[in-house]
């Protein structure tokens, strides 16, 4: 069975970037249908024993059509939203070190032209999906966004994501309404970079 992330946070802490009601509608209401409809539709389809990188990798082994768009939908929704619950913290490091931050450095530049570069892909991605960080095996860093709840995972290039920025509406809109650059940026504020360097380090290895 598929559980959704522990949060090592209340709903409130991430305050005044996020607010603590979209926190709590996110995670209970948004992350935990996801949740339940992934563990249906792979239980349906006999994949529910599969690691969830593995499952998203291999939608295409999935014969029935309207399984396969179920739990690419909901199997996508679970995974991106762990990754974005876990990633943040109210008093997390506010900027890469080690080995992300010589990567970064290395791929865009510095760390400020890498933030502009993932919030134009976030701003940009036109109605739901994500903006993404992700790395291959040699640690080479790209920018990319999806649609929905697509990830770089699925695309079978082998990136692993190691920082997602959830641009649908729910996530931004009861505080920041239709201003979705204002949210990314705030965004930047909760971000745990330890956390990131960790995704980073798990993708090399």
């Amino acid at each position: 069975m598929y559980k959704q992330i522990e949060l090592a946070y209340g709903f409130n802490a991430l305050e005044p970037y996020i607010d603590a009601l979209t926190m709590e509608t996110h995670y209970t209401k948004h992350h935990a249908a996801y949740t339940k409809n992934l563990n249906d539709a792979s239980q349906k389809a006999g994949v529910d024993g599969k690691e969830i990188t593995k499952l998203l990798a291999e939608l295409d082994l999935i014969a029935d059509e309207g399984l396969r768009k179920a739990i690419r939908n909901n199997g996508g929704g679970f995974y991106n939203h762990n990754l974005y619950f876990d990633i943040m913290a109210p008093n997390g490091a506010k900027e890469p070190q080690g080995k992300l931050a010589e990567a970064i450095n290395k791929e865009f530049g510095s760390f400020e032209a890498f933030k502009e570069k993932i919030s134009a892909a976030g701003a940009g991605q036109f109605g739901s999906g994500w903006a993404w960080l992700s790395s291959d095996k040699n640690g080479k860093l790209y920018v990319s966004a999806t649609p929905n709840q697509d990830n770089p995972i699925m695309e079978g290039k082998g990136l692993i994501p190691v920082l997602g920025i959830d641009v649908w509406e729910h996530a931004y809109y009861l505080k920041y309404k239709n201003l979705r650059g204002d949210y990314i940026k705030a965004f930047f504020n909760v971000v745990d970079w330890n956390k990131v360097s960790k995704n980073y380090e798990n993708a090399l290895a």
